[in-house]
């Protein structure tokens, strides 16, 4: 515990500092157990005496089996870092010169207990890294020099220092170390009671790097992290991609919502080109004209406003091609007689012919008024009932009636017996379902004959209706 004590209260003096590791981990510390040579280094003359048994522990080293040996450092830049290692130890294995046997004729340095002498040393290190020279992420060789000060027993020294180590890193801060340091000393004399003789001290144990910031806990260090302050993953360098569509959330315009690079991370899940939420049909795969809404049947209406999905049709009428009711290849919105099969050229409504002018007219000649008067003989009715069906085959034919009278009476009383009879027809006509507005009528009186009045048959032709198609 003495020992240990006199380690620490070094340490403190010292404060702390690091071993280079990283600009991330810029703190170090190990800590294990050390090993001294015994002096073999400088009881040697030649240099392939010195080192030829650099690794015979059993012979040459002195070891304390407990944590003899503390390590604290600091990276200060381009592979470099300093720190300073404080240790103790028991020797009990010293080195002493050559001696030659002559009964064997061999020589050997002879190793003897100086006395379990207690040794102290505090050294300060400077180390460089050779870890991105041999790109490995888990062997760390490295080189280190410094110089430090050594006790043994109750002499002590100033030591120049050099060495090689080598890391092994098992985690992303702990590693397994290993290091051989020189320790030359300015004493020329190696008497282990007054010198402290050149030496090897060996280093072995932990080592644990710490320092680092990771404000999110993604395992990702502050300064190599994107989003420092969201945690992430390895594979987005620390940024999360909440919906997992390969998306960082920084970029990802629906960070919620699993989406398309195209689409700025946003979803589009009917596949039709058009983002969701830019899509008035979503769920459905549809065109750009139309918002992203389908068209069954082509005919350039979105299905959720067609009426007839699977038919083409105009948008005036719903998405649904226009009737033609009464088959005349006349659309109904364009025919003026939709229920009545007519040509193109009237309008979709039927022409009236020079046939169907004549039969008007054979009927209008046998109408048969009462005597001086513009009311019908009974016998008339049917004759005007035909007539009526006859207009009615006709809806958008326009026509006058026209009234003739014999020549017997006054003129202006025939000319108002004819206008009278003319009107009576019309209003027969109108009674029974004829458009108003497709009529006139008007009367000639005896003006206009068609036979000569001076005989009976001929007055019997000039009383007569006329009907004229209005063009």
């Amino acid at each position: 515990m003495r020992h240990l004590n006199k380690l620490c209260a070094i340490l403190m003096l010292a404060g702390l500092s690091v071993q280079a590791q990283d600009s991330n981990n810029k703190w170090a510390i190990s800590f294990g157990a050390n090993a001294v040579d015994g002096g073999r280094v400088s009881a040697a003359s030649k240099i392939d005496d010195q080192f030829s048994q650099f690794f015979d522990a059993k012979k040459y080293w002195s070891i304390i089996p407990s944590v003899t040996s503390v390590n604290v450092s600091k990276y200060v830049g381009n592979n470099f870092s300093f720190g300073v290692t404080g240790s103790v130890n028991k020797i009990n294995k010293f080195v002493g010169e050559r001696v030659y046997d002559a009964a064997t004729n061999t020589s050997d340095y002879p190793v003897a207990n100086p006395g379990d002498l207690m040794y102290y040393s505090f050294d300060g290190v400077v180390k460089y890294s050779m870890m991105n020279l041999i790109k490995s992420k888990s062997f760390e060789p490295t080189a280190h020099i410094g110089g430090g000060y050594t006790w043994l027993g109750d002499a002590s020294a100033g030591t120049i220092n050099g060495g090689l180590g080598l890391t092994y890193w098992f985690g992303k801060q702990v590693g397994l170390t290993y290091s051989a340091t020189y320790k030359y000393s300015f004493d020329d004399a190696r008497n282990p009671t007054f010198d402290v003789p050149t030496h090897v001290q060996h280093f072995a144990g932990l080592i644990f790097k710490f320092g680092a910031k990771d404000s999110d806990n993604d395992g990702l260090y502050d300064n190599e992290d994107a989003c420092p302050t969201d945690a992430g993953t390895l594979e987005f360098k620390g940024c999360p991609d909440s919906d997992g569509d390969k998306i960082i959330d920084k970029e990802d315009a629906c960070p919620e919502t699993p989406g398309l690079a195209q689409f700025g991370g946003c979803p589009d899940t009917d596949g039709d080109g058009i983002q969701d939420k830019e899509d008035a049909c979503p769920d459905a795969a549809g065109v750009k004209a139309l918002g992203g809404c389908p068209d069954a049947d082509g005919d350039g209406i979105a299905d959720k406003d067609d009426k007839c999905i699977d038919v083409k049709g105009p948008k005036e009428n719903g998405g649904c091609p226009w009737p033609d009711r009464d088959g005349d290849n006349v659309l109904d919105k364009d025919d003026q007689c939709p229920d009545v099969k007519g040509t193109a050229a009237n309008k979709g409504c039927p022409e009236v012919t020079e046939e169907v002018m004549k039969r008007l007219n054979d009927y209008g000649k046998t109408i048969l008024f009462d005597t001086g008067k513009a009311s019908f003989q009974k016998q008339t009715y049917p004759v005007l009932e035909a007539m009526t069906a006859i207009f009615k085959e006709y809806p958008n034919a326009q026509f006058s009636i026209e009234g003739h009278t014999d020549s017997d009476g006054k003129d202006a009383t025939n000319l108002k017996l004819s206008e009278e009879r003319a009107a009576a027809v019309k209003n027969f006509l109108v009674a029974n379902g004829i458009d108003g507005t497709r009529l006139s009528s008007k009367g000639y009186g005896e003006t206009m004959p068609v036979a000569s009045n001076k005989t009976k048959a001929g007055k019997t032709q000039n009383r007569r209706v006329e009907v004229k198609l209005v063009k």
